[in-house]
């Protein structure tokens, strides 16, 4: 066991969850925070309680945010690293034909959502020098026509390198996470071709798990193309 603690938004299921898992069976302590508490409770008897706090947040709300990191104080007395990584899918139309109010929800999680995880976490992670790390996407690296959601991950990768300036010299590294195609429930149907959410979380805890001078910037994932017949 180390004395590590990683907090993760989003950790309830996919990427969020097989992170957890990983960095338990590398000796973490962990702060599990989503809306589904049921979920998040059934992970944590699995990982074992006793090293798991569970939290129910929102993370468009700023009392949910600085609440679950009240609460990872009062528990483990410090936050080493911070996984955000709670995230919204886009809607079908594009531009002219999608739902806007599923935008709204969407855009709010996706980008607010972070810029609250962040703005919450950081004092800690001062204390600690500690690690950010963002749930980004190959998304946010590519033109897709009429993808708001490719919107909000060039949002996420805006906010990366932007935070990583303003924390130049503070010792707290900051590290994308960039998944392309993952097979997760964010999916109504298994893509044809993906990743598995392990995969990702392979990803984040190469990044952690890194020596203190060693600043992993980005991590671009994606599933190897189809072998050709």
């Amino acid at each position: 066991m180390n004395d590590r603690v990683l907090l993760i938004t989003g950790a309830s299921s996919g990427i969020g969850a097989a992170t957890a898992r990983a960095a338990s069976r590398d000796g973490f302590r962990l702060v599990l925070a989503a809306r589904s508490v049921s979920k998040l409770e059934a992970l944590a008897q699995e990982l074992g309680p006793e090293n798991v706090l569970t939290v129910s947040c929102d993370v468009t709300s700023m009392d949910d945010q600085q609440s679950m990191v009240e609460e990872a104080l009062e528990r483990f007395g410090r936050i080493d690293a911070v996984f955000a990584n709670a995230g919204r899918g886009g809607s079908p139309g594009g531009f002219s034909g999608a739902d806007h109010e599923a935008w709204r929800d969407m855009i709010l999680t996706n980008i607010y959502g972070v810029g609250l995880t962040l703005q919450a976490c950081l004092p800690a992670l001062q204390k600690t020098r500690g690690h950010v790390l963002l749930t980004g996407s190959a998304a946010g690296r590519a033109t897709i026509p009429g993808s708001m959601y490719g919107a909000t991950k060039w949002a996420v990768t805006g906010i990366g390198y932007n935070v990583r300036e303003e924390l130049r010299g503070s010792g707290i590294r900051v590290t994308l996470i960039e998944p392309g195609m993952v097979d997760t429930p964010f999916f109504d149907e298994p893509p044809s071709q993906a990743l598995e959410d392990k995969d990702i979380a392979n990803a984040v805890l190469y990044a952690i798990n890194q020596p203190p001078h060693v600043d992993v910037n980005e991590i671009l994932v994606r599933p190897t193309p189809p072998v050709e017949r």
